[in-house]
């Protein structure tokens, strides 16, 4: 990722960036600001490493379940089994140009934090902050400032750093053999699908939109290709990849097929994903992390751009996600050597849940 320390933002692409990270400019291609805060939260620091060690009990995940880069970071904590060890606060869907704001909380506030918007975590850490206010964002509870918002990094280091702290049968979702591996194919899935909904979205010329739509769909066939002889993008086992995938996939027929323009098949039209997206979402620690309510209010509501009277479509209809998908077929071992994660806390269940 491109960590530009240039902190010179015009206040129109910090709008855009507290949207979702985006920003686009009328006849231009669409760009994303990858300008994170890159501390890290490690198991050993070395001196003068940008780190803080880990700890369990000192910092809360903020993630908004209608951010896809947010739902990442639910849905890994899950599988691993941190919330004991990491607090999770949970945003509401829309906002306004400013921040994420606590709106589903009594009151307003974050009920550890004790604040109304995110935004005030990050000036905690620098009063002149200046980047665009995203989640997921890692806060330091003893201190209440952002540790970290680079969300590539936050899921890897909740894998391989934290590991003292996983629940008992924890799968290894960056196995280290797969590394080279994987780090390729999500590099391509970042910029050529999660991105490239965005590209779509987003594309600030009739050309530049073209070359978006069609980038995205020769990735979209390969992935169709590569998942027609095996059941995850790895292999027989769940891995960070499926995960990175997956939370674009259940985004696309309610959000990105309409919105943003990325119509030329339905998720539901393509079988292999189809099914692959379905298998996902009927594993633990997938599906029941999605609130589609809240991920079509955010799309539809926020961008404003896009959808200027904020009308949210009713559609489409979600009970095909609960059908059989088939893909057991293929064989495999969904968690590898580990095992299913436990059902849902009380307190972490997606209001909207469509899961019985």
């Amino acid at each position: 990722m491109d960590n530009n320390p240039d902190t010179s933002t015009t206040t129109t692409e910090l709008e855009e960036h507290a949207k979702g990270g985006v920003y686009s400019s009328k006849g231009k291609d669409y760009q994303r600001d990858t300008r994170y805060i890159t501390t890290r939260i490690k198991r050993t620091v070395e001196p003068g490493e940008d780190a803080v060690a880990v700890e369990p009990g000192r910092f809360r995940l903020v993630a908004a379940r209608a951010c896809p880069w947010a739902n990442r970071t639910i849905i890994v904590r899950r599988l691993l089994g941190l919330e004991d060890a990491i607090s999770l606060g949970l945003p509401g869907p829309t906002h306004d140009a400013d921040s994420w704001t606590f709106d589903l909380d009594p009151d307003g506030l974050d009920p550890v934090l004790r604040i109304p918007r995110i935004k005030d975590a990050y000036l905690k850490r620098d009063p002149q902050y200046s980047r665009g206010i995203t989640v997921p964002a890692v806060v330091d509870e003893t201190t209440g400032a952002v540790v970290t918002n680079d969300f590539a990094q936050i899921t890897l280091d909740l894998s391989t750093e934290w590991t003292d702290f996983h629940r008992e049968g924890a799968p290894d979702l960056y196995p280290e053999a797969l590394r080279e591996e994987m780090d390729q194919v999500m590099r391509r899935i970042f910029t050529e699908v999660n991105n490239g909904v965005y590209r779509c979205g987003f594309a600030g010329s009739q050309e530049a939109y073209d070359a978006a739509y069609d980038r995205l769909w020769t990735a979209m066939d390969w992935l169709e290709e590569r998942l027609a002889t095996r059941r995850y993008l790895m292999g027989e086992s769940i891995t960070e990849v499926d995960v990175r995938l997956f939370t674009t996939l259940v985004r696309f027929d309610a959000v990105y097929h309409g919105h943003f323009k990325c119509n030329r098949n339905k998720l539901t039209e393509m079988p292999v994903l189809w099914a692959y997206a379905r298998d996902l979402f009927q594993t633990p620690g997938f599906g029941d992390t999605v609130d589609f309510e809240q991920i079509k209010a955010h799309y539809y509501v926020v961008h404003t751009d896009l959808n200027p009277l904020s009308i949210v479509p009713k559609g489409p209809d979600l009970a095909g996600w609960l059908t059989e998908h088939g893909r057991e077929s293929l064989g495999g071992r969904p968690f590898g050597d580990g095992t299913a994660p436990g059902p849902v806390r009380q307190a972490e269940r997606a209001p909207h849940s469509i899961l019985a």
